[in-house]
């Protein structure tokens, strides 16, 4: 299995590099603060397409760069910048990359993380006390640089320092999503990232990542959702889903938009609930959607078997083709919001100083 969500690529990356990036605009992430940003803006460190450059584009402060860039720094000290991941979670790694910046990146950098609840100001946000995620490391220009977590920790805000000034294109921080789970009361979307939900495998990836099928809101293009290479043997593609928690279904929807010539001609769905022991590989697959005919560049929305309990969804497509979304509708069961609750207490509480 191979892709990244919410922009940047794995392929070529370490392991953590699979998981999706909680500090995405896709996922409603932004930048809070910067020291500085007199060349180039902040905001351009949490978009989700890969940086570009274009020759001879020159605005009035100088050389137009898709990233964030400082000022030339003629005093003590060094420059930073503060984002608010669009959904906590535990983060195991970042991806400071430095792409075209090449007589003008920061040789050095270090991350740090908070996790508060609410939405605090800039202001209260410089305030507190941050806890290391990657201590001071050498950094690489017109690169990505990967960076393990050596103690993964449950953020919802990440400050990225650099020594002393200059530019970077995109901050990258994966992990796994954790959000509290005070919010997923009633009727919810037990797949969606936003929510918890995590794609754990998949059969083929070619053209675009399993994880679209969960990312929030509607697709935006053909791009904006999984797509796998056409299948020249028999079989079938598929991914599988792990619900943010045990949940009893309602409904789900298979979502094809954009996709015109090249959706599955058919689809079905599976559900399983984890054993106690926590093994993926021991699921026991059931039938909860049974193979249905698929249209292309349309929402299809089916009423399942009420009360099917599930904590993952196995979506197959027949013989191959693109989706754009799947969402799983329904409620989590009391054992498992209460187990939620406990998760949670305890990745935020880890994280106190």
């Amino acid at each position: 299995m191979s892709g990244a969500a919410g922009g940047g690529s794995a392929a070529s990356g370490p392991g953590f590099a699979a998981l999706p990036d909680l500090a995405s605009r896709r996922l409603g992430g932004s930048v809070r603060y910067a020291t500085d940003e007199l060349f180039a803006a902040k905001e351009n460190l949490i978009k989700p397409e890969p940086p570009v450059f274009v020759a001879g584009e020159f605005g009035t402060k100088g050389k137009i760069y898709d990233g964030w860039e400082s000022r030339r720094r003629r005093e003590p000290g060094n420059d930073h910048a503060i984002i608010r991941l669009g959904v906590p979670g535990i983060v195991y790694g970042v991806d400071v990359d430095t792409s075209f910046f090449r007589g003008n990146y920061p040789p050095h950098v270090s991350v740090e993380a908070v996790s508060v609840p609410g939405y605090p100001s800039a202001a209260e946000l410089n305030q507190l006390e941050w806890r290391p995620l990657v201590a001071r490391a050498p950094l690489t220009g017109d690169a990505a640089n990967w960076y393990a977590v050596t103690t993964p920790r449950h953020c919802t805000h990440i400050r990225l320092s650099i020594y002393p000034d200059g530019g970077v294109a995109r901050c990258r921080v994966h992990g796994e999503p954790l959000p509290d789970p005070r919010l997923l009361t009633g009727t919810v979307d037990l797949a969606a990232i936003d929510n918890g939900g995590r794609v754990v495998e998949w059969s083929n990836a070619f053209y675009s990542s399993a994880w679209n099928l969960i990312m929030p809101g509607r697709p935006a293009s053909m791009a904006d959702g999984w797509e796998n290479s056409r299948r020249r043997n028999d079989g079938f593609d598929h991914a599988t889903l792990a619900l943010v928690g045990a949940g009893l279904l309602r409904q789900v929807e298979i979502d094809t938009s954009y996709f015109v010539g090249n959706a599955p001609a058919s689809a079905r769905l599976l559900v399983a609930v984890r054993p106690s022991s926590g093994q993926a590989d021991a699921l026991q697959w059931a039938e909860l959607l049974p193979s249905v005919a698929l249209q292309p560049d349309t929402r299809h929305r089916f009423l399942v078997e009420p009360g099917a309990l599930a904590t993952h969804v196995r979506l197959e497509v027949f013989p191959d083709g693109g989706v754009a979304r799947l969402r799983v509708l329904g409620e989590l069961t009391a054992a498992a919001a209460a187990e939620l609750s406990v998760r949670y207490a305890q990745a935020r509480q880890a994280d106190v100083p």
